[in-house]
């Protein structure tokens, strides 16, 4: 009868109750109404900061209801239909009771009922206005029970009638306090810390982990808002994100975050396949580029947006402001390999991605003007304690900072401008590894920012990661760095610069062969940015990365990893020297395969490319091999129905060489229609 909903299942402060069949037996629907009506009545175990009073005054009417409708139970009495019609009103206000019960004890959620309190408290009246109603009609006279649980229940009936519930003057202060404070951020003042702890004592938020758990919540409420496009609490709902995130940040000096808290700590997962570089966005439309072309200013949109901009008559660069000397839009290609390979890698259509890029593109700009201010007066905070601070002080701030800009492209801005960057290298060297670890993983996050690849290089932050990377004090620093590097190699001139310097490449080879799924992952992507670059080939090449890769199509059963190894292949088969590599060891009977068992689109192109590309340098061998698998054909069919246009386009190109190798091997050997079988030396 009762169906037990999680938390998560339903959004806070709503109340999907239902209303019970009018087929339900009276013994069944008794039964129900003392269940719900116990589990009301165990929430007096719980804590609650807010609606105390009305909390307990629900809880001590529902209690003595309880009571009445065990004596009915425990008499086995018959139910009239007036009855069960006043029971089934009684069940249905039960169940919105439970539900405003459980959110006003959730779980992070305290700040946010705070300040929803005199919605909350009219909630409680109407509900228990709801049961003095139904009983009201209740026909108690004829509802054979003794005579002191009928004067219990009439007194709840006279008192659900006349309660007030109001709000209470505590809660009052406590919620004005709390707008006091959003407006000193709002004006770029620092409230008084005094002020703001007396709120947390109230609400008791005690610890750093508490006030984490009040921002996930606060966070999940934003999403949700976003989602259904019903935006209206967003600037509110960032405006406390910001009063708590200062809070956890400034009041609370000690780290105790639980291990379900620790947002990738242990590389969990710190793989490129979750993030989304906001370089990959047109800065007119803010969705990611399907075609990006680059104006006379150096700036890059995607075609389709700055054609409607050039159309309507502006002449000026939409981003920097300067006066475009002609029309002429240049592609791309290489920022449209990069999208290409980010799509492929978190299985995006670049057709479905709006919604996706939208969700992350909001953050871009600050939800309201106090989460900005206080966002500003956090990193200046957080730029201090990572120059002045103690190990310990230094750390948290690592840690803060990893947290802050995991997400958001606006706090990433205000840590950069405030200066962090050049202390979290410095901490790269230092000999505790947990602060290693969070400084790196602070740069990485900062490193997706423009302006922070470029500071990260101009404070000489690419010999300190290289290090990290070669020898970092845990493999997690190590895979770490691996991913900052992937985001540096975005900017051509960087690609180039750290291809340059000799350790870089064999020390991401290195962890192809030592790192985790996810190490591996970071290294290989890291070493694709890199061949985006010409002049790095003959350098992965020569650092013995392909029999690695060879192996992980052989080994490995993560289509994410196989699918970003046979990329870095496909881009080494290109040139006669990484064809020769490649045909060097078992990988080509392994890709084979791969085209006709992966689910992956991108990965089945990959596979393709790389074969086509086998067949134009090494034409007589490969093509001999390819057409000794009666079952690849039917795979390249496929792809020229199922694949992508460039998939398909490459599949109908090998179909065409294998068709013409087989009419080379029939005239070359007189009445047979079967190829001709040369002698060949592939592996």
């Amino acid at each position: 009868m009762i169906k037990k909903t999680n938390q998560s299942d339903r959004r806070v402060l709503s109340f999907p109750a239902v209303h019970p069949c009018e087929a339900i037996s009276p013994a069944t629907l008794l039964n129900s109404l003392i269940t719900l009506a116990n589990g009301v009545c165990s929430n007096n175990s719980k804590f609650f900061a807010t609606q105390r009073r009305n909390a307990r005054e629900a809880i001590r009417q529902i209690g003595i209801l309880l009571i009445f409708f065990e004596e009915i139970r425990d008499r086995g009495l018959n139910l009239s239909d007036l009855v069960v019609l006043c029971f089934s009103e009684l069940h249905l206000t039960f169940q919105k009771v439970q539900f405003l019960m459980e959110d006003c004890t959730r779980e992070g959620a305290k700040l946010w009922v705070l300040m929803k309190s005199q919605f909350i408290a009219t909630q409680f009246r109407v509900l228990i206005r709801a049961i003095a109603t139904a009983l009201d009609v209740f026909p108690l006279d004829t509802v054979d029970i003794c005579g002191e649980v009928k004067e219990l229940v009439e007194l709840v009936a006279k008192q659900a009638r006349k309660a007030k519930f109001e709000l209470d003057k505590e809660d009052e202060r406590a919620m004005k306090r709390v707008l006091s404070i959003l407006n000193y951020f709002e004006k770029g003042i620092e409230p008084d810390s005094g002020f703001m702890t007396w709120v947390l004592d109230y609400l008791e938020i005690k610890s750093w982990s508490d006030c984490n758990s009040e921002i996930k919540f606060l966070e999940e409420l934003v999403a949700l808002e976003c989602s259904d496009s019903e935006e209206r609490e967003v600037p509110f709902l960032s405006s406390l994100v910001g009063f708590m995130s200062y809070c956890r940040v400034v009041i609370f000096e000690t780290l105790d975050y639980r291990s379900s808290d620790q947002i990738d700590v242990r590389c969990n997962m710190e793989t490129l396949s979750c993030l989304n570089p906001e370089d990959f966005r047109c800065p007119i439309s803010l969705e990611l580029m399907t075609d990006p072309v680059t104006v006379p200013t150096g700036q890059t949109y995607d075609r389709s947006s700055i054609q409607k901009w050039l159309k309507a008559g502006n002449m000026l660069c939409p981003k920097t402001g300067e006066k475009l000397t002609n029309t002429e839009l240049l592609p791309n290609t290489t920022l449209k390999k990069l999208i290409h390979q980010f799509c492929a890698d978190n299985g995006i259509s670049l057709a479905k991605s709006g919604r996706k890029s939208r969700d992350i593109t909001r953050t871009i700009i600050p939800g309201s003007p106090a989460a900005a201010e206080a966002m500003k007066l956090m990193s200046r905070f957080l730029a201090r304690r990572l120059f002045f601070g103690t190990n310990e002080e230094k750390n948290k701030a690592a840690y803060e900072i990893r947290l802050l800009a995991k997400s958001n492209i606006f706090n990433r801005s205000c840590i950069v401008e405030s200066g962090a960057i050049p202390p979290l290298l410095n901490l790269l060297s230092s000999p505790d590894q947990c602060v290693q670890e969070n400084a790196i993983a602070a740069l990485l996050k900062l490193s997706k920012h423009t302006s922070g690849k470029k500071v990260i290089v101009e404070s000489g932050g690419l010999k300190v990661i290289l290090e990290v990377l070669k020898s970092g004090l845990s493999l997690e620093a190590r895979q770490i760095a691996a991913a900052t590097l992937f985001y540096l190699t975005s900017v051509k001139g960087y690609r180039k610069l750290i291809g340059e310097t000799p350790e870089a490449i064999p020390a991401l080879v290195k962890l192809i062969e030592e790192g985790t799924d996810c190490g591996k992952k970071n290294a290989v992507v890291a070493i694709f940015g890199l061949l985006l670059s010409q002049g790095n080939h003959q350098k992965v090449l020569d650092a013995g990365t392909v029999p690695l890769l060879a192996d992980i199509l052989a080994s490995s059963n993560r289509t994410e990893l196989i699918t970003d190894s046979l990329a870095v292949l496909a881009n080494l088969a290109e040139d006669i020297q990484g064809t020769s590599t490649i045909l060097k060891t078992s990988a080509l009977p392994v890709i084979i395969g791969l085209l006709q068992t992966l689910t992956s689109r991108a990965g089945k192109e990959y596979c393709v490319s790389i074969l086509l590309s086998l067949c134009s340098n090494a034409r007589e061998e490969v093509t001999a091999s390819l057409a000794k698998d009666p079952s690849l054909m039917n795979s390249l069919y496929s792809l020229t129905t199922d694949g992508t246009s460039q998939a398909r386009k490459k599949a109908r190109s090998l179909i065409k060489i294998l068709h013409k190798f087989f009419e080379t091997c029939s005239s070359g050997v007189e009445g047979s229609a079967v190829p001709h079988e040369r002698p060949f030396h592939v592996w």
